[in-house]
């Protein structure tokens, strides 16, 4: 029997499915990860399969349980954090998916977001989600499902289409089918869900032609959420779930209003806890709900970049110029600077301040002098400008400058990158202990959940600072003038 609390964090990203196990000082016990697979059937989508999703995310819990010696049944809670905007749609009664899971980076529905803008809906969406109209959120990829996937439409009319993002199709699947919720930070990236009234909104849901009947529950973010199913391995309360970047944004303890936490993931995303107000933001930013714990909202301002750490897989894997990521610090500190190069990471569209989802990627800049190196530095410098733009407009949307960056995720282990991102924004950059934000954050909310912690004042003390990079002095201006050059050579290419 165990001795102590064990929580289990499942931790489902767009490049893989990973579980870990943490102790009640949030310790890793143990590990597992699968890569999972994307595809790109058209220029710019991005498609998953659902059922692997399913099973990779479904094996690497068992690995981890083995790794650790342990049997379901010894864990006190779960808690599941996932790539976000992502949707699937399944069939109610057999719990089977209907066509692949459209990914959160698929702009397929740039068009329909223009038809809705020119129907003047965008203020509509603005307002009651916090939300631009925008291929990257959920709501039009269910649009185009019910356009295009077989059975679709007869299945909402039955009232057999369950729509999920993919907290929602694991749940489903631990659970033996029994349950279809989601929590509000899930909720609050779909165009459907109103963040002042804490619910799904008809209004939003008519234009796109969405049932919400479809929808999952809208529950808290921690508490006895769901349990497992005894087909699983045993009955286990599911007690906290949250979108990756807010659980990252409660993995960095950051509590309180004010504190800010930046994730070089597949995608770099920056929030900002705003307590219990919603800010609208004037410079491109989102207005996002955080958590929700005991029936209390707090929200956050976000700036989401669709590149970051997937632009460093690019250069791997499609054009060869190095075998591992960890090697591109060496091959950026081997210049003395970019030579002029700057490379535009528009692959899918450019997200945050931007929201263009016609703008493509580009390299520019280049001579007869540039090399892989001069590529490499202008690529991880791509991904500190693109976090810089954030950081300036949400301390434009704040009215107060942001005075320090929490950071994590794979990207924050390049210390070229940490370093260059505090002289670009002059501002601290602060790189924990534990880099696992994202699945530690979701332990935590089990955990509370589960009445492992009391609240936040515990947690807080369990956060632990790794390193500290300081901004060096330097004018930086000419450099960012060159990358804003850039950005405005990438806009408005696709048709």
């Amino acid at each position: 029997m165990k001795t102590s609390p064990i929580i289990l964090a499942l931790d489902q990203g767009t490049s893989s499915s990973r579980s870990l196990l943490f102790d009640s000082q949030l310790k890793v016990l143990a590990q597992a990860s699968q890569p999972l697979e994307s595809c790109f059937p058209a220029p710019g989508w991005v498609e998953q399969d659902p059922e692997q999703i399913w099973r990779t995310q479904k094996e690497t819990m068992e690995q981890v349980l083995s790794l650790a010696g342990l049997r379901l049944d010894e864990i006190t809670a779960i808690g599941i954090t996932n790539q976000r905007e992502t949707i699937i749609a399944w069939n109610r009664e057999t719990g089977e998916a209907l066509g692949p899971a459209i990914v959160w980076q698929c702009p397929r529905t740039a068009d329909l977001c223009e038809d809705l803008k020119k129907k003047g809906l965008e203020p509509m969406f603005r307002e009651k989600t916090g939300l631009v109209l925008d291929p990257y959120f959920s709501g039009t990829k269910m649009a185009w499902i019910l356009e295009h996937y077989p059975g679709a439409r007869a299945l909402a009319s039955q009232g057999h289409l369950a729509f999920g993002t993919v907290d929602s199709w694991l749940v489903n699947k631990l659970s033996g089918g029994r349950a279809h919720v989601t929590d509000p930070s899930n909720a609050s990236r779909t165009l459907l869900y109103n963040i002042h009234q804490n619910q799904w909104d008809e209004e939003l849901a008519a234009p796109l032609g969405v049932p919400i009947s479809a929808l999952p529950n809208v529950i808290d973010s921690s508490g006895m959420l769901a349990y497992t199913a005894a087909s699983i391995g045993a009955i286990i309360p599911i007690c906290g779930i949250a979108g990756d970047q807010q659980a990252a944004l409660f993995g960095q303890g950051c509590f309180y209003t004010g504190m800010a936490k930046n994730t070089y993931g597949t995608g770099c995303f920056m929030l900002a806890n705003t307590g219990e107000q919603v800010v609208s933001s004037d410079h491109g930013l989102l207005s996002t709900v955080a958590w929700r714990i005991g029936g209390k909202t707090l929200y956050a301002l976000e700036g989401s970049v669709f590149m970051g750490g997937a632009l460093i897989q690019w250069l791997r894997d499609q054009l060869g110029l190095f075998e591992h990521p960890s090697e591109t610090e060496e091959m950026a500190l081997s210049v003395e600077d970019n030579g002029g190069v700057y490379l535009v990471p528009g692959f899918v569209g450019l997200g945050a301040p931007h929201w263009d989802p016609f703008a493509r990627g580009l390299i520019i800049g280049l001579t007869r002098a540039s090399n892989k190196n001069h590529i490499v530095r202008a690529a991880l410098e791509a991904i500190a400008f693109q976090t810089a733009d954030l950081v300036q407009a949400m301390a434009e949307d704040l009215g107060e400058p942001v005075l320090q960056l929490r950071v994590d995720g794979g990207g924050s282990v390049n210390r070229f990158l940490c370093q260059f991102q505090a002289d670009l924004t002059g501002i601290e950059v602060l790189r924990p202990a534990q880099l696992e934000s994202t699945a530690l954050g979701v332990a935590m909310l089990a955990g509370l959940g589960a009445g492992v912690w009391s609240g936040t004042e515990e947690l807080k003390q369990l956060w632990n600072l790794g390193e500290t990079f300081s901004p060096r002095p330097g004018d930086f201006s000419p450099m960012k003038a060159g990358w804003d050059k850039a950005v405005s050579r990438s806009k408005g290419w696709a048709q």
